[in-house]
């Protein structure tokens, strides 16, 4: 199967050439913003670390761009591993999704599309190269999170800091010092380059640490508030709110493989408002809307040179998630839930 990502040599100049290019036009972007102004409304599901600050700039922008004035319902992520869970329940029930528009880690839209829970639409039409719309034309990629081990820097001294993996399968961590948040797939993506049996195997120690468990954001103030000493696995967009506050939370740095899931926007089947959603989709990868994702979230894509993500990668070993892994990452991500106590 296509990939989901390639090396950044191979599309870094095609996507740095789609952020700089003037916005598509014709009669596929006329026709979807006559129906978006006849919707007039989107309901857009994103993490809560974009905050509502930043959906309203992007629903600024995206009006301006277009001439429109569709209300954003912007929608917080209450737990992505979860949502897409209950997403995934309510399509088997025969029910519509809440939301037309769903921003989530490549790993969940794995979950949907194994599931043909995406509204597919060809956006090549609206100028989107084809190196980045994924998951058979149900999603877009917008910007790249980075996960790694984290730790308050006020709190665990310097030599505590882990320099692998498999230092947090030290005796010296059990008992709720560390912390795993719901995000299981984060560590169902070293099975792509440790093997399944190892990285079930790393898992179930893990479990045995006994961790405190949680969403990321109960993971992160439990890092500030020095509850427990090291997340097993943190995003970035918590760093980058630790770092606009002030507060002391980084990552392990020097710790690899580094998982880098992909952030990817896609219309949900059965969305009451898909022509709007469609174009607020394709709105994402405009430079307008990167530069408002970078700000409030901290993210931009890791394939164009020059952005920060692309520089953060350079010189590490990044897992990048390809669509012919996405079935043992699915797979991997709902049992280790169970190992660690998320489900039963």
């Amino acid at each position: 199967m296509e990939p989901l990502r390639l090396r950044a040599a191979n599309i870094g100049a095609f996507l740095a050439l789609l952020l700089l290019a003037p916005p598509a036009i014709g009669a596929p972007v006329d026709d979807l913003v006559a129906a978006a102004k006849k919707e007039g409304v989107i309901e857009f599901y994103a993490p809560s670390t974009l905050t509502p600050q930043g959906a309203q700039a992007l629903g600024e922008a995206f009006n301006k761009r277009h001439g429109l004035s569709v209300k954003l319902n912007y929608h917080s992520s209450g737990g992505m591993t979860r949502d897409v869970g209950r997403l995934a329940s309510l399509a088997a029930a025969g029910q519509p999704p809440d939301w037309d528009v769903m921003v989530v880690h490549d790993a969940g839209h794995s979950t949907l599309w194994l599931r043909k829970l995406h509204k597919p639409f060809d956006y090549r039409k609206l100028g989107i190269d084809p190196r980045v719309i994924n998951f058979d034309n149900g999603t877009v990629v917008i910007a790249n999170q980075f996960a790694l081990q984290a730790y308050n820097s006020k709190v665990l001294p310097a030599q505590d800091v882990p320099k692998r993996w498999e230092d947090l399968l030290d005796p010296k961590w059990k008992g709720g010092k560390l912390g795993m948040g719901t995000a299981t797939h984060h560590l169902a993506r070293l099975a792509t380059v440790w093997g399944e049996e190892k990285t079930t195997e790393y898992v179930k120690a893990l479990a045995g640490q006994k961790p405190s468990l949680g969403r990321l954001a109960e993971i992160y103030t439990r890092l500030l508030l020095g509850e427990i000493l090291v997340a097993i696995t943190q995003l970035d967009e918590f760093i980058h709110r630790a770092k606009v506050t002030g507060a002391p939370i980084v990552f392990a740095e020097g710790v690899q493989p580094v998982i880098a899931p992909g952030v990817n926007a896609g219309v949900l089947k059965g969305a009451r408002h898909a022509n709007a959603g469609h174009l607020f989709t394709a709105f994402l990868t405009t430079p307008e809307a990167q530069e408002i994702w970078e700000k409030y979230q901290g993210q931009t894509s890791a394939f164009v040179p020059g952005t920060k993500s692309y520089k953060y990668a350079q010189g590490k070993k990044v897992l990048f998630m390809t669509q012919d892994q996405a079935e043992m990452v699915d797979r991997l991500t709902a049992e280790y839930g169970k190992i660690f106590g998320f489900t039963k």
